[in-house]
């Protein structure tokens, strides 16, 4: 017919997404093997930065390059790395003070021994971290602890040998000696199934349908605790996630910013405006008669882990005597150890998907699982109540 419009044939070949970079500017891959030459050149590097953050203070001057791992790297960069690393830092720390803070007194602990194994988990957690990030998966991780060691760990607290023990000193380091051995036995198990392949094998299997559930579990998990805690103190905790979900959703769409400050720098941002918040009500007198567990929860000087922490103390492993095992001690925390391992499956697919990085091979998900197992046996020779599990 004259003058219709002929239309063009579809074209049915497949295009598949291009491959994004994994980590702009720095030589990174999931799959390849760790530049060792590269790492030995970290200190000069961190001494170079530092020289020049120092000098900086007293003459401003524009971006400085540096060269890491035959990447060129500008000092801007590094510094939004390091605010970036604090923030996650202060993240992570949540949860490692959490921890201690809900275990150690019912081993028997104060104040003294709550600081000391606060101190322990975060002395540890730099260790697995490191081994995470140069030996395993090698993503913008931190190997924390996990909350789902609670309930065994618990069990072991409670068991009918330690309760006849009257010193409560003694008792805490009893304790602490039966779970420092049903850790150590429950990262042998991580271990194996990691580096011989058996996880490697389960991840075959895994789909993307199917790791949506891991990951949701993954942030699920907190809720538990995080709700009953903040309202033990709404006041506070409330306006802390108000301003979260403001600073975060819409204060970006009201100023822009080219490096979307607010969206990434939010949690550092609204925990130190309501910390200046709850240190003002503090100061003015707002808990005076109030019960000791709304000041507890509430003020900003009743923590008694200042006061309790030593200036400098370096962990050691077996620093609370040789450990004990019990075989149905270690059966319930193996299990533990299984969650665990799947919901740090869940979040190793999570960092890499939010790192623009390509899917993990399972291979690499095992090799990242054996190193975590490697981290839960550092707790458990260091001590610290919980095991080793990925926080993002």
């Amino acid at each position: 017919m004259a003058g219709s419009v002929v239309a063009a044939p579809k074209n049915d070949d497949f295009h598949p997404h291009p491959v994004k970079d994994q980590l702009p500017g720095v030589d990174y891959c999931v799959t390849s093997c760790p530049n060792w030459r590269a790492y030995f050149n970290l200190s000069s590097l961190c001494m170079r930065i530092l020289a020049f953050y120092t000098s900086s203070l007293f003459f401003p001057s524009a971006c400085v390059k540096f060269y890491v791992f035959g990447s060129e790297i500008d000092d801007c960069n590094a510094a939004e790395a390091i605010i970036l690393g604090f923030q996650h830092y202060v993240v992570m720390l949540g949860m490692t003070v959490i921890i201690p803070s809900l275990l150690v007194p019912l081993m028997g602990g104060g104040n003294v021994e709550k600081a000391q194994v606060i101190q322990t988990l975060l002395f540890v957690t730099g260790l697995n971290t490191l081994l995470q990030s140069l030996f395993g998966t090698r993503l913008p991780v931190v190997m924390g602890g996990s909350l789902t060691y609670i309930i065994p760990t618990t069990a072991i607290i409670f068991a009918n040998r330690y309760s006849f023990i009257i010193d409560p000193h003694q008792r805490f380091l009893r304790t602490m000696r039966g779970i420092q051995g049903a850790f150590i036995a429950a990262s042998l198990f991580q271990i194996l199934i990691g580096f011989l392949g058996f996880w490697r094998n389960m991840i075959w299997s895994l789909s993307p349908l199917s790791a949506i559930p891991l990951v949701t579990l993954a942030g699920l998990g907190l809720y538990r605790l995080g709700f009953p805690i903040l309202a033990q103190c709404v006041e506070i905790g409330l306006p802390e996630l108000i301003l979260l979900l403001l600073i975060s959703q819409y204060l970006p769409r009201l100023i822009t910013s080219r490096k979307s400050i607010f969206e990434r720098l939010a949690v550092l941002l609204s925990v130190a405006i309501v910390w200046v918040y709850a240190h003002i009500l503090t100061a003015a007198g707002a808990y005076k008669n109030k019960s000791p567990k709304t000041q507890f929860s509430c003020r900003t000087d009743r923590s008694g882990l200042l006061a309790a922490a030593p200036w400098v103390r370096v962990p050691y492993p077996f620093q609370w005597g040789a450990p004990t095992f019990e075989a149905g001690e270690v059966f319930a925390m193996m299990a533990a150890s299984f969650v665990s391992l799947i919901e740090s499956t869940g979040t190793f697919i999570a960092a890499s998907r939010y790192g623009s990085a390509t899917h993990i091979p399972p291979s690499v998900l095992s090799r990242g699982v054996g190193w975590q197992g490697m981290g839960t046996l550092l707790n458990g020779f260091f001590g610290t109540v919980t095991g080793s599990a990925v926080s993002v």
